[in-house]
């Protein structure tokens, strides 16, 4: 157990979020915003923290295993969150440290949930924070260590399957190295072209970086109260195209650069998010279409709400909670499945669902044919049993911290329908559910220890449950 470089990577992770926090210091400067002491003060906390850390924890041997990979993911995650919450505390904004706990983490995992009832009345460099937290957790903070950072072991891809959504991560090209700048390039490309979109459209600077920021990130914070709904079609479009872009597996944009269409195209996971898109949108507008009254509207506004949920975004355009009872079971359903594996989005990941349901034609096969042999196939090829067991595990896993969360939401005076979609807006990193926790409303009615609850539910999803579970296990610290 290489204790010392998971102290140390954690120390230069706080290192960098000292530097993130500069950026929010630029934009209250120019807003002339009195949070610019509250971004100083935790630039300070955040140096000595990281500082200390690297100097203390400077190791002999820089091999990361998989052990210290989840440990180091952990821990990392858990700190930028700490710290991260301290510019909305420290400056009066967010008065409990709970909540802004719960609003930073929301950030990182890009679940986009919030305790703000007026988040019009705050300050542009705590609005510009929150959103760029998104876009940092999104792609993953430690994957932009690993693209940045020299004397990169290979062995680092620990961290990145850690950290990376999805069952099956592996290196684009072979240096992690590579990989990690690779993604992140395809990443700043990808932003850049969203924000001259949006600038087009007519929101400001400002704007477009914040709605970009929720877009690339998968998150979901807006600076309006009512999301996306006062913005122009040609904006909503707009974000719904990305939302859906930035659901697709990262793998076959670098397969597109490198003229390899055919490969990407052929993406079997691919086909089924879009088939789920379209569907999903078709049966929604058909449903609203009497409540809206123009197809045109009813279209826009079914297609981007369907991409913002299955996508776990978040955005809203509309008050789904009013929507005939059809929509809103798609939408719950949306919820669970989620996006590509390797993308920003949270949920079970639509791979791991095409290959669940492999399996489970598989196993009936076999009993209908006892002496016949369990081959499962993805992606054109034959998945390895310890890949189907490692499915099958996250699965129950899954269910188990799920039904747990919900149960223990229970306690709370409210009905079991906010409840329930309140656990599964967390856990998937969707943001806002039903009932009292709709697009319009917000989590502040929770209890605190509620909202600790949500707030570790979120970082569960986010890092896909076994680093967190490793990083509480005794037997993970040990010197074995």
């Amino acid at each position: 157990m290489n204790r010392r470089m998971v102290f140390y990577t954690t120390g230069q992770i706080v290192l960098i979020e000292a530097l993130m926090l500069l950026l929010p210091v630029i934009v209250s400067l120019i807003y002339r915003e009195s949070c610019t002491s509250a971004f100083l003060i935790t630039i300070g906390i955040a140096l000595i923290v990281g500082g200390s850390l690297i100097l203390i924890f400077k190791p002999t041997d820089n091999v990361i295993y998989a052990k210290e990979g989840f440990l180091t993911v952990a821990l990392a995650w858990m700190s930028l969150s700490a710290i991260g919450a301290l510019p909305f505390f420290i400056s009066g904004e967010i008065p409990s440290y709970i909540d802004a706990f719960f609003e930073t983490v929301s950030g990182f995992t890009t679940t986009g949930a919030s305790i703000l009832t007026d988040v019009e009345s705050m300050s542009h460099g705590l609005l510009f924070w929150r959103s760029f937290t998104h876009w940092v957790g999104g792609m993953g903070v430690l994957v932009f260590v690993m693209a940045v950072i020299p004397n990169v072991s290979d062995r680092s891809i620990h961290i990145m399957r850690a950290e990376m959504p999805g069952p099956i991560i592996g290196k684009l090209v072979p240096k992690v190295k590579d990989t990690a700048k690779i993604l992140y390039l395809i990443y700043i490309a990808m932003t850049l072209v969203q924000v001259l979109l949006l600038l087009f459209g007519g929101m400001s600077l400002f704007e477009s970086l914040i709605h970009t920021f929720g877009t690339a990130g998968t998150g979901g914070f807006s600076s309006r109260a009512d999301s996306i709904a006062s913005y122009s079609p040609y904006i909503q479009w707009v974000i719904t195209i990305f939302m859906l872009l930035f659901g697709i597996n990262f793998n076959l944009y670098y397969l597109l650069l490198i003229k390899r269409a055919k490969n990407a195209f052929s993406s079997t996971e691919l086909w089924v998010y879009l088939t789920i898109f379209t569907v999903s949108t078709a049966a929604i507008t058909a449903n609203i279409l009497p409540l809206i009254g123009e197809f045109s509207s009813a279209f826009r506004t079914a297609a981007f709400q369907v991409a913002s949920i299955v996508t776990t975004t978040g955005y809203a355009t509309a008050d789904f909670n009013l929507w005939p009872e059809l929509s809103k079971g798609i939408l719950l359903l949306l919820m669970f499945i989620g996006s590509c594996a390797g993308s920003t989005a949270g949920g079970l990941k639509i791979s791991r669902v095409i290959i669940l349901f492999k399996m489970l034609r598989g196993e009936v096969k076999r009993m209908l044919h006892p002496r016949s042999v369990r081959v499962v196939r993805f992606e054109g090829k034959q998945l390895e049993e310890n890949t189907l067991g490692s499915v099958s595990t996250y699965f129950a896993i899954y269910v188990i911290c799920f039904f747990a969360i919900f149960l223990l939401l229970c306690f709370e005076p409210f009905d079991m329908e906010t409840n329930f979609t309140a656990a599964a807006a967390c856990f998937n990193n969707v943001g806002p559910g039903f009932g009292a926790v709709g697009p319009v409303s917000s989590y502040a009615d929770y209890s605190a220890f509620s909202k600790f609850l949500l707030s570790f539910a979120m970082l569960l999803g986010r890092l896909e449950i076994f680093p967190l579970i490793i990083a509480l296990s005794p037997y993970a610290w040990s010197k074995k």
